[in-house]
């Protein structure tokens, strides 16, 4: 009797789970950004978020839950109901460089979520001092390693998205370079201006303002390619040190077991915002790279994930970093 309950249980949740993905949503939806309002995140989540709502037929509020580098706002949302109405937009640092700075991170990355789209991807342009006396990556390499002992990098902090981009090249060209931790990226690109630090890997918005005004030296963007907004700043790989890439990326995911139509109804709604001309715009103003179509599939990002931790894990067990 027990087993006939429960069986009809389950054949009345599998057909009414199309249907109530069918009329999803029904009522506002709330996107958690696991930073500070005003940051680079937060700014492209909102410009999202609007347009979202629009082709959703609801609103979509925005609430910033920042602390624990970023795991605050990611567990508020992998203890969330799996409705669709609480989602995350998640990025490389709390998903991917969390998952080993920590011993004990407060989530699971890869078994806490439901994936539901990779967007964009923001690469990091290493610069340097103005008055630092090289001109490219393997002048800098150069300098580095008749250095080593005084050299200094600056990042936003043990595990930033600014700090483990220049532990990798650190790594690759194996130099023990000193690292200064500032709370922020703003505070680090003034010590460069300044010509108290040496180099660090920057945002590419901010790194390409600065290149841009003549206060810091462009070295290379930390990218495959060349980028849009600093067409001129050559890559590591075509300066002779290719894998040295370090473009964080961007994707939205929903708590693990949201129904699949559900996953899939956001999932379009976010493409469709990445192919709108003027949202597109926008976006790229902010220095991102929206990605292409076939990249931004649930199962691309799923694939994707396990691959990242592994990356990043790497150069953090290397350099025996830790964030606790």
């Amino acid at each position: 009797m027990h087993h006939t309950m429960a069986a009809a249980a389950a054949a009345l949740i599998a057909l009414t789970a199309p249907a109530v993905a069918q009329d999803w949503p029904t009522r506002p939806m709330t996107l958690i950004v696991p930073f500070s309002a005003g940051g680079g995140v937060d700014v492209s989540a909102r410009i999202q978020a609007q347009r979202m709502g629009e082709l959703l037929g609801q609103s979509i509020i925005v609430e910033n839950v920042a602390a624990a580098a970023g795991m605050a706002g990611g567990q508020r949302v992998a203890k969330a109901p799996p409705d669709g109405y609480t989602f995350l937009i998640g990025n490389t640092g709390t998903h991917a460089y969390n998952q080993s700075l920590y011993k004990k991170p407060l989530y699971n990355a890869v078994t806490d979520f439901q994936p539901v789209g990779l967007m964009t991807e923001s690469p990091r342009a290493l610069v340097a001092r103005k008055d630092l006396p090289v001109k490219n990556l393997q002048e800098l390499i150069a300098w580095l390693k008749a250095n080593v002992k005084t050299a200094q990098f600056g990042s936003a902090g043990v595990g930033s998205g600014t700090h483990l981009p220049c532990v990798l090249f650190n790594l690759a060209i194996g130099a023990d370079v000193t690292h200064i931790p500032f709370r922020g990226e703003g505070p680090v690109m003034q010590e460069v201006i300044a010509g108290r630090i040496d180099y660090m890997c920057a945002t590419i918005q901010s790194g390409a303002l600065q290149v841009k005004d003549g206060n810091v030296k462009g070295i290379a963007a930390m990218a495959p390619k060349r980028v849009p907004i600093v067409p001129d700043l050559p890559t590591t790989g075509e300066q002779g040190l290719p894998g040295v890439e370090a473009s964080v990326w961007n994707a939205f995911f929903l708590p693990k077991g949201t129904p699949d139509a559900i996953v899939r109804k956001l999932n379009k709604a976010m493409s469709d915002t990445l192919d709108d001309p003027a949202i597109r715009k926008r976006l790229e103003e902010l220095g991102l790279e929206i990605v292409p179509p076939e990249q931004r599939s649930p199962e691309y990002l799923a694939k994707l994930l396990p691959e990242e931790i592994e990356r990043w894990a790497k150069p953090v067990r290397a350099a025996g970093i830790s964030a606790d």
